[in-house]
């Protein structure tokens, strides 16, 4: 935007100064043109009046000119004999064309305007007499480099202002942008801050700029404050909920325990139902803990506020494996791994976090089968892959797999915010989770994160 303003404000400047320096630089050549001719015609007809009566002056004032200014000047009678001959020569052709046209009492033509780079001569002619007896002519031939030279200082002290002009229209025009667009860029990184969900409201200077953008910039700080306020308000709830509930869980789950062989036979259905749901409201709670801290992590560093860090993502992926390697022997699931040792842009944390939920997911639903890990360098990324050969689920339902509280039909427990928790820690790292479909049947899970440094 700066650009395009810059490109419009000095366009219309030196349209302007185009304007101005052009009708400009040619009045200055036309009067300069004009002075030099009305000069020598003067002396033309100086001359001419000489002549026509025979003054004996005529000899010496064109020896005069003609030392002074460098011209050549011819005169002849009548009959085109020459009276007086002083570098120039009647019977040259051009001069004898202009004494012919004299002698005739044809209007002079006048010469173009004078430019910088003229050079040459100007021939001039009258007759000597009045307009009913023409008794002879005058040609004068006279340089215009003296009148050329005049142009050319003139042209570059106009020149020079332009350009003075210019650069001051040049200041003028960044010192315009500069106090137009440095409240937009900063309104510009309010709303990505306010975007990014920042814990405290992104404020912009509201005294600076026009002010219309003044005015916008004290709206902007009110309703980053409103948003700041609400997502604080939304945050602190889900924290206080899950803690305020973690308590009375816990003294249930006391409870529940205590009364383990002491319920009659004909309520232990009821009792062990009661006991799996308890187990689940945990594993829900503590999901939405987690979900909770996921989403907090993801402000801070949208806002700035954290360090994305760094992991080797092959060595991260291993000690999963072997964490989850029992739990796979029970299932009988057996764990393929291909691991490059690439650094990825990660908190080793959060690699955990998200693997731990795709192994969970792969080992519950696909028991007896192959789950294969690998870890890979793609140009300035690293992909990390968990796949599996269980029932998969239906094209329309990928999308909706990494959304929160939802499970699809092969699912028979769960919270329902494991990937949820999964996509949302890798989004927050720059990354992307996608969610393929494997042929024959299974799932493929691709952690798609920025490559470190030593990326291969």
């Amino acid at each position: 935007m700066r650009r395009r303003l810059l490109l419009v404000l000095l366009g219309l400047s030196l349209a302007v100064l185009a304007g101005l320096a052009g009708p400009l630089l040619h009045s200055t050549s036309a009067e300069r043109t004009q002075r030099f001719v009305i000069s020598r015609t003067a002396d033309l007809d100086r001359f001419a009046e000489l002549a026509a009566t025979g003054d004996d002056r005529l000899r010496a004032e064109v020896g005069a000119h003609v030392a002074l200014y460098g011209d050549a000047v011819v005169v002849v009678d009548a009959q085109r004999g020459p009276v007086l001959e002083s570098g120039l020569r009647a019977d040259e052709p051009g001069v004898r064309a202009a004494l012919d046209a004299a002698l005739r009492n044809q209007p002079a033509t006048v010469p173009p305007d004078v430019r910088p780079w003229s050079s040459g001569s100007v021939l001039f002619a009258r007759p000597v007499g009045s307009g009913t007896r023409v008794t002879g002519a005058v040609a004068l031939r006279s340089t215009v480099d003296r009148a050329a030279d005049d142009v050319g200082t003139r042209w570059g002290l106009i020149l020079l202002g332009v350009l003075a002009a210019s650069v001051a229209f040049v200041v003028l025009a960044l010192l315009v942008a500069r106090w137009v667009l440095r409240p937009v860029a900063e309104l510009e990184r309010g709303v990505r801050a306010v975007g990014g969900g920042p814990g405290s409201g992104a404020h912009v200077s509201p005294g600076l700029g026009p002010p219309e953008l003044r005015g916008l910039a004290s709206s902007f700080n009110t309703m980053s404050d409103a948003v700041a306020e609400s997502a604080r308000r939304q945050r602190a709830l889900v924290a206080d909920t899950s803690h305020q509930l973690r308590n009375p869980l816990a003294a249930l789950r006391l409870r529940m325990d205590s009364l383990s062989g002491r319920v009659a036979p004909a309520a232990n259905g009821t009792y062990s139902s009661m006991v799996a749901e308890l187990g689940r409201l945990e594993s829900l709670l503590d999901s939405m803990l987690t979900l909770a801290a996921a989403d907090a992590a993801a402000t801070e560093m949208a806002a700035g506020e954290r360090e994305s860090g760094g992991c080797d993502a092959g060595s991260v992926a291993h000690e999963r494996i072997d964490f989850w390697s029992p739990t796979a022997s029970e299932h009988g699931v057996s764990i393929v791994e291909k691991l490059a040792h690439d650094p990825v842009a990660c908190p080793e944390s959060d690699l955990a976090q998200v693997l731990d939920v795709l192994l969970d997911n792969a080992i519950k639903y696909a028991p007896g089968g192959v789950v294969e890990v690998s870890v890979r360098c793609a140009g300035d990324r690293v992909v990390v892959e968990v796949s599996d050969d269980g029932p998969g689920v239906s094209s329309g339902d990928l999308p909706r797999l990494t959304e929160r509280f939802w499970r699809a039909g092969r699912s028979g427990d769960g919270s329902g915010l494991g990937l949820a928790i999964a996509d949302r820690l890798t989004t927050a790292n720059g990354g992307e989770l996608r969610v393929t479909r494997r042929v024959p049947r299974g799932l493929t899970f691709e952690i798609d994160l920025p490559g470190g440094a030593q990326c291969r």
